[in-house]
Order: C-alpha cells, then sequence, then structure tokens
C-alpha cells in the first residue's frame, strides 16, 4: 500500500451556539456523511475543503427537501452506527450518479450543508485534505487514484487500501473533536418517513 505522503491537516470542530451547550446526543452513535465541497478560507490561509457532518443534518429544514430527507434513507440503509460514508460512496451506490435523480439534488443539498455550517447552524469536522487524500474520498472505494511526478513522469497508483487509511485517520480526528459532545446536527429537524416493515 502507498501511503499518502502528507498527513491529515488538524481538523476544526463545529461549535455548539449558545443555549444548545445541553443538547449532546449519545457520543459515536451517529452515523455520518463526508462530503467534499468548494473551499472556503474561515483564516487565512487555512483552506476548508472538505466536511464530515452527521447524518441527521439531512434532515434539517434549511436543507432542500425532500431530498435531504430521502438522501439521509438511502444513506442510512444497511449502515453500522458511527459509520463515515463518503458522498462519493453513495454516487458508487447509484449506479456511479446515475439514480441519483430518483434520490435528490445531491449538489443543492451539499451547498445547502455548508452554508449551515459556515452559519453555524450544525456542528461539521471540518478538514483542509491534501489533494490526493481528498481525490481518494472523491473516487468510489474500488477505485484507484494515479499521480503522475511531472519532473520524473514515475506513476504512482493510490487504492482501496490508501482511501480506507484516510478515512480511519478522518475517523481518529472525529472521535477528537467528538470527545467534548456529539456532532450537533442543529434545531427543529424533520422526521424521515417510517419505512413499513
Amino acid at each position: 500500500m502507498n501511503e499518502p505522503k502528507n498527513p491529515l491537516p488538524p481538523a476544526e470542530h463545529g461549535r455548539v451556539p449558545d443555549g444548545q451547550a445541553g443538547h449532546q446526543p449519545t457520543v459515536g452513535m451517529s452515523l455520518y456523511l463526508l462530503f467534499a465541497h468548494e473551499p472556503y478560507y474561515p483564516l487565512p490561509a487555512r483552506e476548508i475543503n472538505t466536511s464530515v457532518v452527521a447524518a441527521a443534518c439531512l434532515l434539517h429544514p434549511h436543507v432542500k427537501q425532500p431530498d435531504g430527507i430521502r438522501i439521509h434513507q438511502h444513506l442510512a440503509q444497511g449502515r453500522r452506527t458511527g459509520e463515515i460514508v463518503p458522498l462519493a460512496t453513495l454516487t458508487q451506490e447509484l449506479g456511479g450518479g446515475a439514480h441519483w435523480r430518483a434520490v435528490g439534488d445531491w449538489e443543492a443539498v451539499v451547498a445547502d450543508l455548508v452554508r449551515l455550517i459556515r452559519n453555524e447552524g450544525c456542528d461539521a469536522l471540518s478538514l483542509g485534505l491534501p489533494s490526493i487524500e481528498r481525490a481518494l474520498l472523491c473516487s468510489g472505494p474500488d477505485s484507484t487514484v494515479r499521480v503522475i511526478d511531472p519532473a520524473t513522469q514515475e506513476c504512482t497508483s493510490y487504492g482501496p487500501q490508501d482511501r480506507k487509511a484516510v478515512l480511519a485517520q478522518v475517523r481518529q480526528h472525529l472521535a477528537w473533536a467528538e470527545a467534548g459532545g456529539a456532532l450537533w446536527p442543529g434545531d427543529d429537524l424533520l422526521s424521515p418517513p417510517r419505512t413499513r416493515p
């Protein structure tokens, strides 16, 4: 396995808004969505280009609905508690993206989630991932990312094991970020429809 050359940079944890400090779901009992997005810079020279949120954020009223609810339903199917699910994994499960239209407008939902994070309407693990790690998480679980060194023309391949290693690093950052309490998904969440047995 090739190790990505750069370790993940320190994570930034969202804060619980004033008056919400008592709202702390059980640590580690959530399901999480990881998604890459256009970078933003909360501090000079501090790029944030990837975020992890509690899956319940998809039920937030400021996220495009019913798209958020339908994505949440798909995300939750057959997952283990505490699992971090990259958006690219959902894309692969949806026929390489061919079936997103039946589930929801993921681009609008991601834009709404970023806006929610930036306006402190929910907590997030905000990361500035280096390009190789970001490419691995933006590719499906079985994909290979190839990097060519322009000086030597040498090709280095990063595959599924490397992706798992990056997800393990993200999981460590998430555990650290949740040490004081689980990621807060926001207030007034919508209820997902009940599925029939």
